[in-house]
């Protein structure tokens, strides 16, 4: 997945702008200033430090800011200006976007883009776009330089009034169109699909005009289907650089092989349905009954190459076979658009923490920007009502666990990229489980067609530690008090087996309306072996505005005052209580050895 955007915002001028901007830039992220942006999609408290670390990871950096805060900030960290994000300063009105670094990389094209959804000027300073518009090291999506060492002399040459010649043997090249072309010049550019050869001091462009089919058996390796992909390629003397994308038959969507090719050779893996691939059929040069009897077209490898090539393709390598896999090629006249048929969609099963945008990961700041489903339980979609605003939300009620999972995992088979919210940690009695549980156990095809990934976040138990001191210094278990799931006697022997061994012990969902007998039997099995002075720490509705924290001990717990929307965490009979001048705090001692400070 590409870097997303990142807006960056120090006041809430900023943030407006950011906002109305933010469904322009493909999901771009809002990073606002603490105490001045908290509504940002994550929030920073030290700008020159985000700054760098951003930089340093690569994102494109939008600043909406002064430009010389981007510049003092990144100037440390600056890399080879080839390596170099982009970065771009952003009038707070919105009247001018300055590329700062990283122009022939994104950040013109970038500035322009911001320019005209703001109604401004993107202020450019590269004397190939003011010049030509265009840079011969910034060429449009999907190209690719052979030999990047000759992007400047030949510029040069351009600049310098003597201009260079343009062969160009496979694609349009459209966007070189207004270049100072001469036929006499001794520069000379080559756009050509076939494998970079000794062209002296040539510069090579590679156009996307190559399509690549690929068939395979249910888990052939991904070594028999590389090196089938190679072999073809390179006795056709073609250039793995101008292949635009990888096509198969949609049932071919969930076969990691053919994932992990595309992902070696930089392009997305898109999938056809047969009735697509099989209105090929007069074009095929090696049609099979036996292929139309198991798929229903008569053809994978070449019927995917044609059908991503387009009408006026044509079929440039006719199928070719290793022990497992088939591999075609098809030429485009122009550049191929890779969004085509359907790609491997994506659920994330993503922890949002408590719902506080502070204590929310980035990688969920991120997944959630980058949705186009919202999955989950109503109350937790309101919490994540700052971002994910191009997203379709799917909202269901309490009690509708394995719906909304049903749900997810039908879009994400069907291509979509899919959230589905969970509060606290995905994998801590939230749905990460459950995902699994239904892929492993239900018969849903489609649902195996999709990447899973789970992105962590700030549980309850975590939180409640945090604001209590450190009462998780030492081991610790976590125990879930609700009986609609776990068998009550299960549940007891859970926490007298906690209590025995002096775990620390988080309680979940310690107590109902119905249930009011749990959280006391658990109060008495753990007096059986701890002392009355044990601390216990009470967390109630954690990192919202309503957030109480109140240490007791386990005497004096009060059962009465707690609910669902409490954490429970009972301490070992080494946790102490420590009276600090910002309140009481509790923690456990690991047993490190004391330094004499």
């Amino acid at each position: 997945m590409a870097m997303k955007i990142a807006l960056i915002v120090l006041n809430d001028v900023g943030l407006g702008l950011a906002r109305r901007l933010q469904p322009t830039l493909d999901g771009a992220v809002v990073h606002g200033l603490a105490g001045r942006a908290d509504m940002a999609d994550l929030v920073f408290h030290n700008t020159m430090t985000h700054l760098r670390a951003l930089h340093r990871k690569g994102t494109p950096i939008v600043g909406l800011c002064a430009a010389g805060i981007l510049i003092r900030a990144i100037a440390p960290v600056l890399n080879d200006k080839r390596d170099s994000a982009p970065v771009v300063a952003l009038a707070e009105d919105g009247s001018a976007a300055v590329p700062l670094i990283g122009g022939h990389h994104g950040a013109n094209e970038l500035a322009r883009q911001i320019a005209t959804a703001c109604g401004g000027v993107a202020a450019l300073t590269t004397a190939g776009d003011i010049r030509f518009g265009f840079s011969l090291d910034d060429p449009p999506a999907g190209w690719q330089i052979a030999n990047s060492e000759q992007v400047k002399p030949i510029t040069a040459a351009l600049l310098a009034g003597d201009g260079a010649r343009l062969e160009i043997e496979a694609g349009t090249a459209g966007w070189l169109a207004n270049g100072p072309w001469r036929t006499d010049a001794a520069a000379l550019v080559i756009v050509t699909n076939r494998q970079h050869r000794e062209h002296g001091t040539a510069l090579v462009l590679h156009p996307p005009t190559l399509a690549l089919g690929v068939g395979c058996e249910r888990g052939t390796t991904t070594q028999e289907l590389r090196s089938l992909v190679e072999e073809t390629l390179r006795d056709a003397g073609l250039a793995p650089q101008s292949v635009a994308a990888i096509g198969s038959l949609d049932l071919k969507i969930d076969e990691p092989a053919v994932h992990q090719v595309a992902t070696s050779l930089g392009v997305p893996a898109r999938f056809f349905d047969a009735a697509r691939l099989e209105q090929e059929y007069p074009r095929l040069q090696n049609p099979s009954k036996i292929v139309f009897q198991e798929t229903g077209c008569h053809g994978v490898a070449e019927g995917a190459a044609l059908a991503l090539a387009g009408s006026k393709g044509e079929l440039l390598i006719a199928k070719r076979k290793s022990k497992r896999a088939t591999c075609a090629i098809a030429r485009a006249p122009n550049d191929i658009d890779p969004d085509q048929g359907i790609g491997r969609g994506h659920l994330s099963i993503v922890g949002i923490g408590p719902g506080n945008p502070a204590w929310r990961s980035p990688e969920a700041t991120t997944v959630l920007s980058d949705a186009e489903f919202l999955v989950g339980y109503e109350r937790y979609l309101d919490l994540i009502a700052d971002i994910g605003h191009r997203a379709e939300r799917r909202a269901y009620g309490l009690g509708q666990e394995s719906e909304r999972v049903c749900d997810a995992l039908t879009l994400a088979g069907e291509g979509y990229r899919v959230a589905l919210v969970c509060s606290g940690d995905a994998g801590i009695y939230a749905l990460a489980s459950l995902v699994f549980e239904m892929l492993e156990t239900a018969a849903n095809p489609i649902w195996r067609r999709a990447e899973i990934t789970v992105s962590p976040g700030i549980t309850a138990m975590q939180a409640a530690a945090a604001r209590a001191g450190a009462p998780l210094g030492h081991d610790f278990c976590a125990i879930s008090l609700s009986d609609l799931m776990t068998p009550r006697e299960t549940i007891v022997n859970r926490l007298a087996t906690a209590a025995a061994s002096d775990f620390v012990t988080a309680l979940y969902n310690p107590q109902s309306t119905r249930r009011r007998d749990l959280l006391r039997q658990a109060q008495k099995l753990f007096l059986e072996y701890r002392p009355e002075s044990t601390p216990v720490v009470i967390a109630r509705n954690l990192g919202r505005t309503d957030e109480t924290v109140r240490i007791t001990t386990l005497a004096e717990l009060d059962t009465k005052s707690v609910d669902m929307l409490t954490l429970v965490i009972v301490g070992n009979s080494e946790t102490r209580i420590l009276n600090h001048t910002d309140g009481v705090r509790t923690y456990t001692p690991r047993g490190y050895r004391m330094a004499i400070c």
